[in-house]
């Protein structure tokens, strides 16, 4: 819980939101507005992963975004993914 009351969570949903716009443009997904949702959604679950396994000490503000890119790209995959299936 102490995650989500933090800079990280914030920088990780910003880095979250901004995969999820640029597959927008790329991939089919839900539409921008779902996949800025699914990468605010996999940018904060990325995050809290990274957090709570201590992955990664780069930075202070990389090691959050790096985690939300690395999750909202995850989420992004298997949201286009899902809608590509039959």
């Amino acid at each position: 819980m102490e995650y989500l009351m933090s800079v990280d969570s914030i920088v990780s949903l910003i880095s979250g939101a901004i995969v999820g716009g640029l597959a927008s443009m790329f991939a089919r997904g839900f539409g921008p507005v779902g996949n800025i949702a699914a990468g605010l959604v996999g940018g904060l679950a990325g995050g809290m992963v990274f957090d709570t396994l201590d992955f990664m000490n780069v930075g202070d503000l990389a090691d959050p975004a790096i985690a939300g890119f690395a999750g909202s790209a995850l989420t992004m995959a298997v949201v286009t993914a899902i809608r590509r299936a039959p």
